[in-house]
């Protein structure tokens, strides 16, 4: 080996660009046959099991989108179920290749962690819940209250930092799993219940009465959700983002699973003639079939759709998109160019 191969690959391996415990994830999967997919354990919406062990939900979908882009299968994907404190470790560790389980997009987890943020599957933002006997409208009056909450999560930090800018006291009640704080809050261990507010809904439906509960309406912190992979892969990392992207687009340009055998024939737009395939090599660069994204809208639809039947109106959960919709329809649900 010469000395300028030498110095490349170091330098490389310096910058973290090749390693040999991250790269080659997408080589991996294929060997293997099937994604490993980080989820939650239970939330409604997002992921939650069946009684017979059957996943469903919005992050449940993504990971299932991007076994259709890889395999053409939707199915071929298992799931890990995961606390927020474990999540990370799981996804560090290799004992899964994609971590979608409605986790925050922050600054030192896309730098510090060895992590990196594929995308926004839904816009969030932190709000609390409690139960309407306790007389409060507002999370301003809630001055000496317990509030119960997961630890390991943002929610905790957005916690102090709501409390301590309006000047109110607190105590907080961390639990290590989400089931653990709600479980603590319907028993009256405490006086709230924070988390992301979707979570809000989805738990708030699955107490035994939903009716004794309200969300209030300050929302008090950014939380935008979306699938991560591991650093210094940068071909699964484009797999995976643009699966995403693919799911946007679709609804952006029209496509369902029920029109895209048509869209993809006669489409007179060339965008999606190259999203679907019809045109252009650009599964190629990313070792994928030029008819990826194609085969995921065939499988899971288009974001809305996804949108819809997880958590939007065709759900028990009927979250309205706000700021979740299009970006040319008041949201902010954007897709760069198929080109």
């Amino acid at each position: 080996m010469n000395k300028l191969s030498q110095f490349t690959i170091g330098a490389l391996l310096a910058l973290g660009t090749v390693t040999a415990a991250q790269a080659g994830t997408l080589d991996d999967v294929k060997k293997k046959g099937f994604v490993q997919c980080g989820v939650s354990a239970g939330l409604a919406g997002f992921s939650a099991p069946d009684d017979k062990g059957n996943y469903s939900g919005i992050d449940v979908d993504v990971c299932k989108a991007v076994a259709a882009a890889v395999f053409g299968d939707a199915t071929k994907v298992k799931f890990t179920p995961l606390t927020a404190k474990e999540r990370f470790t799981a996804l560090q560790s290799g004992e899964v290749d994609l971590l979608s389980r409605n986790t925050t997009w922050t600054l030192n987890r896309d730098t510090a962690q060895g992590l990196s943020f594929a995308g926004v599957t839904y816009y969030d933002g932190q709000g609390f819940m409690v139960r309407k006997s306790l007389g409060v409208k507002s999370a301003k009056e809630l001055d000496g209250a317990s509030v119960c909450t997961e630890t390991g999560t943002t929610t905790e930090l957005n916690l102090s930092d709501y409390f301590k800018s309006n000047g109110l006291k607190y105590t907080v009640v961390a639990l290590g799993s989400n089931s653990e704080a709600v479980a603590a809050y319907d028993s009256g261990r405490c006086d709230a219940y924070t988390t992301d507010a979707s979570g809000l809904y989805a738990t708030r439906i699955a107490l035994a009465k939903p009716d004794d509960h309200m969300v209030l309406p300050e929302i008090i912190s950014k939380e935008p959700l979306g699938p991560v992979v591991r650093q210094g892969d940068s071909q699964w990392f484009s797999v995976v983002k643009w699966s995403l992207f693919a799911l946007v687009a679709a609804e952006e340009y029209g496509v369902t699973a029920a029109n895209v055998d048509e869209q993809k024939a006669s489409s007179a737009n060339p965008e999606v003639k190259r999203l679907l395939g019809a045109e252009g090599e650009f599964g190629t660069p990313m070792g994928l079939p030029n008819d990826w994204a194609y085969k995921i809208v065939k499988q899971i639809g288009n974001y809305g759709e996804m949108f819809d039947r997880n958590v939007g109106a065709g759900s028990p959960l009927k979250i309205d998109r706000g700021i979740n919709a299009r970006w040319n329809k008041g949201g902010l649900q954007s897709a760069p160019p198929f080109r």
